[in-house]
């Protein structure tokens, strides 16, 4: 599998200077092709592929000298960045007018956007030794080593950051050494005043990150605001203000790693509801909360270390009522809606249910239910006819499937039954 490792570089005076011209020019081959592009679809109805584009590269950089200084590999790469970014356009354009997500390929800014660009590993052009990495026209650079890299290398990509660093993403080659199988499963619950609460009961408060740094953010923006533009205090202000937004993104991206491995490692299944937090973000007095609790990202991570570590994460649906639902009695209780209603007691059978763990065992409930009714029928046996169907609405992961005794099905049995009965 791949995985990639992310290094904080410690480049020399020499080294930066090179990083920036060779992202200068991965950006200048990306804008220049992108315009020459849409000339020629203007006037002849074509379009250039990236064989063309490549060809008239090799003419560009004979006139061109600062071409031939940088990487040739970041330069490629920003052709097939245009390539995968025109075809994602036109693929779109096949799709449903609520579907559409992609917008026709934009000019690249040399402020206010992603600075960066990748280079390949080719006849050994890219090593990893200790705490130095050796890069294709920059020599050997050194790092901050955090982590150990292992596995073989496949490209590299050098980041800028607004802040001024730069940061290498290794991408490798490499084989993970899995959590041991455990037989614990859990729901989870999602909030904003909890960032989560579990169907055992345990409550993880919200750190909520960007409203403690708030007051600094504030007054890094007044500073900012106040500078004269084109001063060395202002483009001091604006760094800072860059930190301090950087300072955010890592506390809020380690306690979302640390929590989401706690939970892959400890239990089996994970079940958890699907949010559309498109639509959520809409309700502008809570939409500051949500987009500080970064439920998405938290999400993804949980689906991709299932898929590393053979889980299963399974999704319920956005309107299954579990808050309002008892997790006794199954009643469902309209006056739940209310946010303000923290607990309340079951109508119905007088159980008392505190909101969130309610909401977390109904999410756990349903998504062992759902993942019954897709697995139902699986023996050692042979496969049934609700297989195929399994394997098409399967969870993040699914590396076991539970029968409709309520065993669990290790992932080599059911894949040596899906290639025993010529399921494709």
């Amino acid at each position: 599998m791949q995985k990639a490792f992310k290094v904080t570089l410690i480049p020399s005076h020499n080294q930066e200077v090179l990083i920036n011209k060779t992202i200068g020019c991965a950006r200048f081959v990306y804008n220049r092709f992108l315009a020459l592009r849409q000339e020629l679809y203007t006037t002849e109805q074509k379009t250039l592929n990236y064989n063309a584009c490549s060809q008239q590269l090799t003419l560009l950089k004979k006139e061109i000298e600062c071409l031939k200084q940088v990487d040739k590999f970041a330069l490629q790469n920003s052709l097939k960045n245009l390539e995968i970014a025109d075809k994602n356009f036109f693929a779109d354009l096949k799709k449903s007018k609520n579907k559409k997500g992609v917008g026709f390929p934009k000019f690249k800014k040399k402020h206010g956007c992603k600075q960066s660009y990748k280079t390949n590993l080719t006849n050994g052009n890219i090593q990893v030794i200790e705490n130095r990495l050796k890069l294709p026209k920059l020599g050997w650079v050194k790092f901050h080593k955090s982590q150990d890299i292992a596995g073989h290398v496949v490209n590299v990509t050098i980041t800028r950051t607004s802040s001024g660093k730069y940061i290498a993403s290794i991408l490798c080659e490499t084989e993970l050494e899995k959590y041991p199988q455990v037989t614990r499963n859990i729901g989870l619950d999602l909030g904003i005043k909890s960032y989560l609460v579990t169907s055992d009961g345990e409550v993880v408060d919200n750190p909520k990150y960007y409203r403690t740094q708030k007051r600094k953010l504030r007054k890094a923006n007044k500073k900012l605001s106040r500078s004269v533009k084109g001063s060395n205090n202002r483009v001091k202000a604006k760094i800072k203000l860059a930190q301090i937004y950087e300072r955010i993104t890592n506390l809020r991206d380690e306690f979302l790693h640390k929590l989401s491995t706690r939970l892959i490692k400890e239990n089996s299944i994970i079940c958890i509801e699907y949010l559309r937090v498109a639509n959520m973000v809409k309700n502008h007095k809570l939409a500051l909360s949500i987009t500080d609790a970064s439920w998405s990202k938290f999400t993804t991570m949980l689906e991709y270390k299932a898929i590393w570590h053979d889980r299963i994460v399974q999704k319920i649906g956005t309107f299954y009522p579990s808050s309002q639902t008892c997790n006794s009695c199954g009643f469902i209780n309209p006056l739940v809606k209310d946010l303000k209603l923290r607990e309340w007691t079951c109508p119905s059978c007088s159980n008392y249910n505190l909101r969130d763990k309610n909401a977390a065992l109904n999410i756990l409930s349903e998504g062992l239910r759902i993942l019954t009714a897709k697995s139902g029928g699986i023996n050692t046996a042979g496969v049934s006819p609700a297989t195929p169907r399994l394997f098409k609405t399967a969870a993040v992961g699914a590396p076991d499937a539970i029968t409709a005794c309520g065993e669990l099905v290790s992932p080599e049995v059911i894949q040596a039954q899906i290639v025993e009965a010529g399921i494709a």
